[in-house]
């Protein structure tokens, strides 16, 4: 660990995409429901909803557990993250997340009270694996702000660096000089280990997609970004000639997203530019709410890894309690939690093309709407999500 990151310059960096043995009719997976502020209450019912099928339906073993978090738990407990609610995230096999942040926050909670805990599980967890997979359902071509020739054929995966850079560097702070001029300062920092593993874990990716990665940097002007370039490109050539490699600079990237997002497959960034253009690629799928991530360590001596999803939007506190936000996104989390906790990526199939045909047959939250069309509420779209997975099962 370097003074400047907080990130463990270690951990095994195996593929994220060999999958550990399929868990589900003999093993119990304990899964812990975070549903945390704003239209995180809303959502992750629906969620649990769908694990309840799986268990239900599908014979899969789920141990559901559900604790507070944010401004829910402070008003219950006077923290955001009690000390037994750490306990369950430790002793879970993943946590199933809804949203963090609130403007209630200031009035609320004294500042040294505001620590963000999301910030914590990603860091003390080592999840430093970030997927964030960004697809345009057919169904929703008319709805997406691109024009549909330029956004349909979306498909790509952002493969994004998660407890270093900038998010995560020291030191930081705001302070004043001798003038009473008042700084605020931040430290983007990488070693040379961090970026190994996070670009093993993208060709591994573009491996088995479609065998192109996109690493994304701004080496004109950054030291961090200068060794980014050189040790993927070191990995590349060592590793994975296979794989085509191409490096572009992020605000190129950013206005490619928009563009011509289709020429994108496996797109390999720090922090914070996976942060900003992941966002930025929503566009093309539609809406933010439609997206899922997958947040992931390094396995253990049995090829299990912590393991955090969620979906990528905030809170929303525009539209908190009025049981109108899209639970597309979080669903499609727990897809992914199918995939690389349950290892059943059968299942997660089933999941994400029982949310498909529920979009094409017209479900559709406020979002995702056409004009002129009744909008679903939250609930009514995990029911219409929920008919299609019976529908599913044959017979």
């Amino acid at each position: 660990m370097t003074a400047a990151s907080q990130t463990p310059s270690t951990g095994d960096a195996a593929s994220v995409t060999r999958l550990g043995p399929p868990r589900g009719l003999s093993d119990t997976v304990r899964l812990l429901i975070l549903p945390g502020d704003g239209i995180g209450g809303e959502i992750m019912p629906e969620v649990r909803r769908i694990a309840e099928w799986f268990g239900a339906a599908r014979g899969l073993r789920i141990d559901l557990r559900e604790e507070l978090l944010g401004i829910p738990a402070w008003r219950a407990h006077g923290s955001l993250m009690r000390d037994e609610t750490w306990a369950e995230i430790l002793a879970a096999d993943a946590v199933l997340f809804g949203a963090i942040g609130s403007h209630e926050y200031p009035a609320l909670i004294p500042a040294h009270a505001r620590q963000d805990p999301l910030m914590r599980l990603r860091g003390e967890l080592e999840l430093f694996i970030n997927l964030r997979p960004i697809r345009l359902m057919p169904a929703l071509a008319d709805v997406s702000p691109l024009r549909a020739e330029v956004a349909l054929g979306t498909d790509l995966l952002v493969v994004r660096e998660f407890t270093g850079d900038i998010y995560f560097g020291t030191p930081r702070g705001i302070t004043t000089d001798a003038g009473g001029r008042r700084c605020a300062f931040n430290t983007m920092a990488y070693t040379d280990v961090e970026i190994e593993r996070i670009a093993r874990t993208g060709f591994d990716m573009g491996r088995a997609r479609r065998g192109k990665v996109t690493s994304v940097d701004k080496a004109n002007l950054l030291e961090t970004s200068r060794l980014w370039r050189e040790v993927v490109q070191a990995v590349h050539d060592a590793d994975y000639p296979d794989v085509e490699l191409s490096h572009v600079y992020v605000d190129n990237c950013a206005m490619q997203l928009v563009r011509a997002p289709r020429q994108f497959d496996v797109i390999l960034t720090g922090n914070q530019f996976g942060d900003i253009l992941s966002d930025g690629a929503a566009a093309a799928a539609g809406s933010i709410g439609l997206l899922p991530s997958a947040s992931l360590g390094a396995p253990d001596a049995n090829g299990r890894r912590r393991a955090v999803y969620e979906p990528i939007h905030g809170s929303a506190p525009d539209i908190a309690g009025r049981g109108i936000a899209n639970p597309i996104g979080a669903i499609l989390s727990f897809a992914l939690c199918l995939r690389y906790t349950f290892c059943q990526p059968e299942e997660a199939a089933r999941l994400e093309q029982a949310v498909e045909r529920a979009v094409a047959a017209g479900a559709r939250t406020a979002d995702i709407a056409v004009p002129s069309t009744p909008a679903l509420s939250t609930r009514a779209m995990g029911d219409a999500i929920l008919r299609e997975l019976d529908g599913s099962l044959g017979g």
